[in-house]
């Protein structure tokens, strides 16, 4: 299912990428100065909840973008999008 483009990442979601890719080449150089595994397990966990949080991030502005065309008023859409927002989080932390 394609989304429209009304939506789109910005440098926010750039900045978190160039975080992850950082991680990600620290973690290759631990490897490959045989550091121990729980150290870079360690950092594997950071980089999976940075890319989760990235996605958290991405579906709550695609949340908002929905949500402004579908509730007319701000509070309703307001307090909609916070509901919807907790189960996101309760619901993706696996």
């Amino acid at each position: 299912m394609a989304v429209k483009k009304n939506v789109s990442a910005g440098r926010d979601e750039i900045v978190r990428l160039n975080r992850i890719a950082g991680q990600l080449e620290g973690i290759r150089a631990m490897i490959d100065d045989q550091r121990d595994i729980p150290d870079i397990l360690t950092q594997l966990r950071a980089v999976r909840a940075a890319v989760k949080g990235m996605e958290i991030n991405l579906l709550t502005k695609l949340l908002h973008s929905y949500a402004e065309k579908a509730f007319t008023g701000k509070a309703e859409r307001n307090e909609k999008i916070d509901e919807l927002i907790v189960l996101l989080r309760r619901y993706g932390e696996n």
